[in-house]
């Protein structure tokens, strides 16, 4: 009995030892991905759009901003803290700084990092941004924004993954890609299907409004109600994003399309909430229709308790 206690005890160690070493030397994997052919452009119509795109249903900058920005319109120099359980991270500056910001990288690295997820050093890039299915014409406009704006000088520190999350870094996090083919352009309107593409694509209720595995992973019914979110403060209660299927226990259900878009002019209502209330409130009463009139077409789901 003692000598198989003995052994299993070796073993046990040499799997601890060998997970260690693992993740140590699996936190740099590198991947590879397409470069979508994507070229910032100097139009002003089109860097008007990426403007209202990133200040409004994209919401760059909910967390792009830097942590004094204070106007409507904030610089996206980044350093906003994020605390979660796999680790603190710190968004990126977005500025076009040579040294610190996306000057350092081409349209098409940017473009694949959004896309794919695959950093221009080839490693994977957190699942935060899942902008996979955003148009051609969309993901142009935007990075040709970002191009435009003034650069601000500002290193963000490195994100700090917890043990967690380096053991989920080196042997669960993949790259996540385009889900079927990517739009070229798509056309806005109040409809359905504008609603669909700007609800997953573009400002990403689905994200937070769909339950969610530790890693990101959907596990619940879609639109169904997201996974509970706390806050860094812990005096604050955790809040659970709404199901927002015509259900009967949905928050869609509660109103019409007018009260819909009045909710959204008013803004945050709970300090803490994680919604980005700020930047969609930058939505035009089209897109906020369309988004309206899709989540009404959605089949009522409910997650399990």
């Amino acid at each position: 009995m003692l000598k198989f206690l003995k052994w299993t005890g070796i073993i046990f160690l040499f799997l601890i030892a060998a997970l260690a070493l693992g993740t140590v030397f699996r936190q740099n994997l590198k991947y590879e991905a397409p470069y979508p052919d994507i070229k910032a452009s100097k139009d002003p119509a089109i860097i008007a759009r990426g403007e209202r795109l990133a200040y409004g249903a994209a919401h760059c900058s909910e967390c792009h901003q830097s942590n004094s920005a204070s106007s409507v319109r904030p610089v996206l120099s980044g350093g906003r803290e994020f605390a979660l359980p796999v680790g603190t991270f710190y968004s990126p500056n977005i500025t076009p700084d040579s040294e610190t910001g996306i000057g350092r990288f081409s349209d098409s690295e940017i473009a694949r990092a959004l896309r794919y997820g695959v950093r221009p050093d080839h490693t994977v890039l957190l699942d935060f941004m899942p902008f996979h299915n955003t148009s051609d014409e969309d993901l142009t406009a935007i990075i040709s924004f970002l191009r435009s704006m003034k650069p601000e000088k500002n290193q963000v520190p490195a994100h700090e993954l917890t043990w967690i999350g380096k053991v989920l870094k080196a042997f669960v996090v993949k790259p996540v890609g385009p889900n079927g083919e990517v739009l070229k352009s798509i056309e806005p309107s109040e409809t359905i299907a504008y609603g669909d593409y700007l609800a997953n694509s573009v400002a990403n209720c689905n994200g937070c409004h769909t339950k969610r595995s530790m890693i990101g992973e959907y596990i619940g019914e879609p639109f169904a109600g997201g996974t509970p979110m706390e806050d860094s403060d812990p005096s604050k209660e955790p809040l659970t994003p709404p199901n927002l299927t015509p259900h009967s226990e949905g928050r869609i259900t509660q109103w019409n399309e007018k009260q819909f878009l009045a909710r959204f002019r008013q803004g945050k209502s709970i300090s803490h909430s994680h919604m980005p209330w700020e930047s969609y409130k930058n939505m035009s009463d089209s897109e906020l229709k369309a988004i309206f009139r899709f989540l009404k077409s959605l089949k009522p789901a409910k997650n399990p308790s």
